[in-house]
């Protein structure tokens, strides 16, 4: 006689080895990685050539700063650009299809020069506080810095998008050299213009109304002091142009200014 517990060993063992097996999962296939095509804005009339043959885009940065003129000793004459000094954020994360983030159209990308311009305050110490408020409408004289004009770094915020990164400083040093001291990626750039456009009609003319500075081509001067970095392009300016002498009277004067800054090595 077949017992019970022998009967109920014998029906396990055919659930375990007689049955036909579940079908396996396909494991899933590794996402395939993605290339981001980044590409140069134009100004829609006469653009600036395209970077040289080898180069490869480093960063593109929003720079949030002042354009510095000189007016002499005649009131009427045409302002004389004496420089500038800006805080350079990194922007390359938000490019159109890039990192999981990114914004969503070129035009977005875009709007972020004049986006910053309006809404953050200028991130530089100036001789008189109110005029580094966010929009602030005040003669062009009002927007000095100090001899000391770097804050303690911060990252740029945007509700709804993530801390756009501190990545450095643009000045120009003791010899008039435009410099880009990109101290966050280890990347550094002493250039000379080698190319200039005529910014877009439409380009922003910022708080003062002075309007849009000019698209840059800015190449390495041969000083060998810079690191990584070939090539800089100034693009898609907000604000920033030389106020009228007549107006601004003599001497020194600044104007707000952002734009994006694409660099090459």
């Amino acid at each position: 006689m077949v017992s019970t517990r022998a009967f109920l060993v014998a029906a396990l063992a055919t659930v375990a080895y007689g049955a036909p097996a579940a079908p396996c999962k396909p494991e899933p296939s590794p996402p395939k990685p993605t290339t981001t095509t980044y590409v140069l804005p134009s100004t829609g009339g006469d653009n600036l050539v395209a970077p040289a043959s080898g180069l490869v885009l480093k960063r593109i940065a929003i720079g949030h700063g002042i354009q510095n003129y000189s007016c002499e000793a005649i009131p009427s004459a045409v302002p004389s650009a004496k420089g500038a000094l800006a805080v350079l954020y990194d922007i390359t994360p938000l490019y159109p299809g890039g990192a999981p983030k990114a914004l969503d159209t070129r035009a977005k990308f875009d709007a972020l020069s004049s986006n910053t311009l309006w809404t953050k305050a200028i991130p530089l110490n100036l001789a008189n506080p109110a005029a580094a408020v966010a929009g602030a409408v005040l003669p062009s004289k009002q927007y000095g810095a100090l001899a000391q004009p770097w804050k303690a770094p911060r990252n740029l915020d945007f509700q709804g998008l993530p801390p756009i990164k501190f990545l450095g400083h643009h000045y120009f040093d003791a010899d008039g050299s435009p410099t880009f001291d990109l101290s966050e990626a280890g990347l550094k750039a002493s250039v000379k213009k080698t190319g200039e456009a005529n910014q877009p009609a439409n380009a922003d003319k910022g708080p003062i109304g002075t309007g849009a500075v000019k698209w840059l081509l800015l190449e390495d001067n041969g000083k060998g002091l810079s690191n990584g970095i070939k090539a800089v392009y100034r693009v898609i300016t907000a604000g920033g142009g030389g106020d009228a002498c007549a107006k601004a009277g003599d001497g020194l004067h600044s104007v707000p200014y952002t734009a994006q800054y694409w660099f090459y090595g």
